[in-house]
């Protein structure tokens, strides 16, 4: 049985919002040379990632904008690939790609629910 889509969203939103939380104020800088911050991050990305794969896919369908393949995949990348991500990617992902996604997770919880 799916799960409800309202409740892994709002899960997608906490997580967005302990991101920032733990960021507030930090540089680039700050990030790289924070290696229990950056492995916290890391795990809030791969808590994201596992729970985007839980969203119906015609759900998804109204946030056609967002890169949901990617998404659901760098879950997989920070689990098998850890010695291979380079903290360049994870701060994009950070800055570019998760308030475009806190944006669209928003919209998708008025059509969940």
């Amino acid at each position: 049985m799916a799960r409800d889509a309202g409740p892994v969203l709002h899960d997608i939103l906490e997580t967005i919002t302990l991101i920032e939380t733990a960021l507030a104020g930090k540089s680039r800088e700050d990030f790289g040379k924070d290696d229990i911050l950056r492995l916290a991050i890391q795990r809030a990305i791969e808590i994201i990632s596992e729970a985007s794969r839980h969203i119906p896919d015609d759900l998804l369908l109204h946030a056609p904008q967002i890169p949901w393949r990617s998404i659901r995949g760098i879950g997989n990348v920070l689990r098998h690939e850890y010695h291979r991500v380079a903290d360049d990617i994870i701060w994009n992902v950070i800055v570019r790609d998760l308030p475009a996604l806190r944006i669209a997770v928003e919209s998708l919880l008025s059509h969940a629910e």
